[in-house]
């Protein structure tokens, strides 16, 4: 019995559920849009919150698998513990986990793609290619300093506005598989919306690249955060971390919202208690608390803008 609860601590190590609600978080504010848009469509908004967190849980098992057999997992690494270099789960196991979720999102992509057409199709590909090749292939562009453009994009941007295409495509009379992206389906305000996300789920990264400047470098692991310094690295997370309270002033002063939207700033304790830990530390021990604390920071803002907005 105890080598089953073993094995299944493990799976959950490798699928790290606590990066989770920042997968969900995206989908969150794209659903609150849609219900301030009057075009909000339960069963996209919810097919678009599974293939977010399958695709999220694929792209992690993606980065344990790949990273350990290119030996950029080491024992000097103080990040939280990763399955495949740690022993714990057979590589081919772990590789098969990652095949069977990007599978399964995958399935839920063709509900989406019926609805929203060739464009979905063109992101829900392109997002899992992009999770492989972030660590995987013989170029990982995670390697080469590209990661935090890939979050930004993917689990920001393309999240937030996906979330909200799907469902205001649903309420149009389009068709399925639309070829095109109908007007008025991803308006300006939706890509508005998304920077907070894109830049919180960034700022997890970077704290993250942070911790593991050190080891990174000793492995070749050319992250941005080993291009720029810990320096550089301190100043992009202020930057992004900063952008997600400034796109919801501007939500407010826009009669169309209101004041509501300011609801996320309750949330900037928490943002400086983290970003004066990552200004200040640089080892795992206080670092690791700090991812954690970051990713709830970014699940919190997400809950109260999404509320902000549909009031």
């Amino acid at each position: 019995m105890s080598t089953e609860v073993t094995r299944r601590k493990a799976w959950l190590m490798a699928a790290r559920p606590q990066t989770l609600p920042a997968g969900a978080s995206p989908v969150i504010v794209g659903v609150g849009l849609a219900v301030h848009a009057g075009v909000a469509a339960p069963l996209p908004a919810l097919a678009a919150l599974i293939g977010a967190l399958l695709l999220q849980v694929g792209t992690n098992f993606a980065n344990d698998y790949y990273d350990a057999v290119k030996g950029a997992d080491t024992d000097e690494r103080e990040g939280f513990t990763r399955v495949t270099a740690g022993g714990l789960i057979e590589p081919a196991r772990v590789k098969r986990a990652m095949l069977v979720t990007y599978g399964l999102a995958v399935v839920v992509g063709l509900y989406l793609v019926a609805i929203g057409g060739l464009p979905i199709l063109v992101v829900g590909l392109s997002s899992i290619v992009a999770g492989i090749l972030y660590t995987g292939g013989p170029y990982p562009y995670g390697y080469r300093g590209l990661g935090d453009l890939f979050v930004f994009v993917y689990f920001g941007v393309v999240a937030v506005t996906g979330t909200y295409y799907v469902q205001a495509v649903a309420t149009m009379d389009v068709g399925l598989l639309p070829v095109g992206i109908p007007a008025g389906s991803v308006p300006v305000d939706a890509v508005v919306a998304s920077l907070p996300a894109a830049g919180l789920s960034t700022c997890i990264l970077v704290v993250n690249n942070i911790r593991d400047i050190e080891t990174d470098r000793t492995a070749g692991k050319r992250t941005l955060a080993v291009v720029l310094g810990y320096t550089g690295a301190r100043i992009e997370f202020l930057l992004l971390a900063g952008m997600a309270y400034v796109v919801p002033v501007a939500f407010a002063l826009d009669p169309d919202y209101g004041l509501a939207a300011l609801a996320p700033l309750l949330t900037l304790p928490l943002a400086a208690m983290v970003a004066k830990t990552v200004l200040t530390e640089r080892d795992g021990e206080a670092l690791n608390p700090a991812l954690e604390r970051t990713g709830q920071t970014m699940f919190t803002h997400a809950l109260l803008f999404a509320a902000g907005l549909t009031l």
